[in-house]
């Protein structure tokens, strides 16, 4: 099967980076049984930029994304452009 390429963002790397240094509590748990487990030899990225946003977790093996929610999804206005992004 051909690999599936998401195209990549250089725009979003340093952002990305940033969001690595300061991660949230669920996402720094979540890495480390991650990390530790390696859920069944999946390898996982953190902060991995796909298209126009960074996921906070993906694996490529199984076109996994996994999103922690932080604090600024208590923002109404992010609730609105969460919704564009389910849709896309």
């Amino acid at each position: 099967m051909p690999r599936k390429i998401i195209p990549y963002n250089p725009n979003l790397k340093e952002l990305a980076r940033k969001l690595r240094n300061d991660s949230t509590l669920g996402e720094v748990l979540l890495w480390n049984e991650i990390k530790i487990k390696k859920l069944y030899g999946y390898d996982f990225q953190r902060q991995k930029p796909l298209l126009n946003y960074i996921a906070d977790f993906y694996c490529y093996e199984l076109g996994l994304v996994i999103e922690i929610d932080g604090m600024y999804h208590y923002n109404p206005e992010q609730d609105e452009l969460d919704v564009l992004r389910k849709k896309n």
